[in-house]
């Protein structure tokens, strides 16, 4: 029997992913964001409020990364969902984690996170129900430990962190059940 919820964001599991920019003097802010997609093979939607400290850079300095969180740092990539830029001014400096400068655009790669999206900013949608920023990507950097042997990224190295919006926890993600466009083949010769 089913039994109603009421109204709750009910999409299971959600990306963990941690938006990194600059501010207009270079220091870095990071958050945790859980509404985001790709939303075409070159571009990352990202629904956040305005008013977040990474969100005011994105718009200052039109570049930003999105970094995969994984399990081996949940602890921090918490951290920076709990802690706001605009009231803690060394957010960034208190995790000890370390930020290099893309090459290819005006933002930082957390090299803790193994898997980084180089965006620059293509637009902003901004509606009576969404403030959502799009980014074009520029690049994807991984590091080597979490590459299979074909040199693509393999989810069962990664452990990226998904989020439960049901009851606000974390879980790991990375075995492998079956193959896209390929499980459901049998439904195609009726």
């Amino acid at each position: 029997m089913r039994k109603d919820l009421g109204k709750l964001p009910a999409i299971f599991p959600m990306p963990v992913l941690m938006v990194a920019a600059y501010d207009e003097k270079g220091k870095v802010n990071v958050m945790n964001a859980a509404w985001g997609t790709m939303c075409d093979m070159d571009k990352v939607l990202l629904i956040l409020d305005e008013n977040h400290k990474t969100t005011k850079n994105i718009r200052q300095v039109k570049a930003f990364t999105v970094s995969l969180a994984d399990k081996e740092h949940m602890d921090v990539a918490d951290f920076f969902g709990i802690a706001s830029g605009n009231k803690m001014e060394d957010k960034f400096e208190r995790t000890g984690y370390t930020a290099i400068k893309s090459s290819l655009i005006n933002a930082p790669i957390i090299e803790e996170f193994p898997v980084t999206m180089e965006c620059e900013l293509a637009e902003i949608v901004e509606t009576e129900n969404m403030y959502a920023i799009v980014g074009r990507l520029v690049n994807v950097s991984a590091e080597e430990k979490v590459l299979s042997e074909n040199g693509k990224i393999d989810p069962g190295k990664l452990n990226a962190l998904v989020f439960d919006a049901f009851q606000s926890g974390y879980y790991g993600i990375g075995e492998k059940l079956g193959q896209a466009w390929s499980a459901g083949k049998q439904w195609m010769k009726k």
